[in-house]
C-alpha cells in the first residue's frame, strides 16, 4: 500500500507557478521511482513526470516538458513537481505514486487524496 500526502496545489493565472510537494512513508520512497500523474474532470489519469529512486534520470510527459521539473529530497521522503508557465489545460488534481520506470505507469493502486491545480486564462 502507497501512503502519500500530496500539497501545493491552489489557483493561479495562465503563466505562473505552483511547486508542488509529496511526502512519502520511507518504505515507499526509499528505493523507488517516483512520479505525479494528474486527472481532469471526466478524464483518465494520465502520467506527468517521474524521477528515478536515484534522483538523476527524469521522464516528462510532452505536454510538460520544458515547463515542469520533478525532484526528490531523499532526506525528507519527499518529490517535488515546480510547475512553470502554467496553462488552462494544465488544470486538474495532481497524484504522486511509485511508478514503474520505461512504462510509467503507477506502481500501486492506492492513491493519495491529490492536491487541486487551477489555472485561470
Amino acid at each position: 500500500q502507497v501512503h502519500v500526502v500530496e500539497s501545493g496545489g491552489g489557483l493561479v493565472q495562465a503563466g505562473g507557478s505552483l511547486r508542488l510537494s509529496c511526502i512519502a512513508s520511507e518504505r515507499t520512497f526509499s528505493t523507488s521511482h517516483m512520479g505525479w500523474f494528474r486527472q481532469a474532470p471526466g478524464k483518465e489519469r494520465e502520467f506527468v513526470a517521474a524521477v528515478a529512486w536515484f534522483g538523476a534520470i527524469t521522464f516528462y510527459a510532452d505536454s510538460v516538458k520544458g515547463r515542469f521539473t520533478i525532484s526528490r529530497d531523499d532526506a525528507e521522503n519527499t518529490v517535488h513537481l515546480q510547475m512553470n508557465s502554467l496553462e488552462p489545460e494544465d488544470t486538474a488534481v495532481y497524484y504522486c505514486n511509485v511508478v514503474r520506470w520505461e512504462t510509467f505507469e503507477n506502481e500501486s493502486h492506492d492513491w493519495g487524496q491529490g492536491t487541486q491545480v487551477t489555472v485561470s486564462s
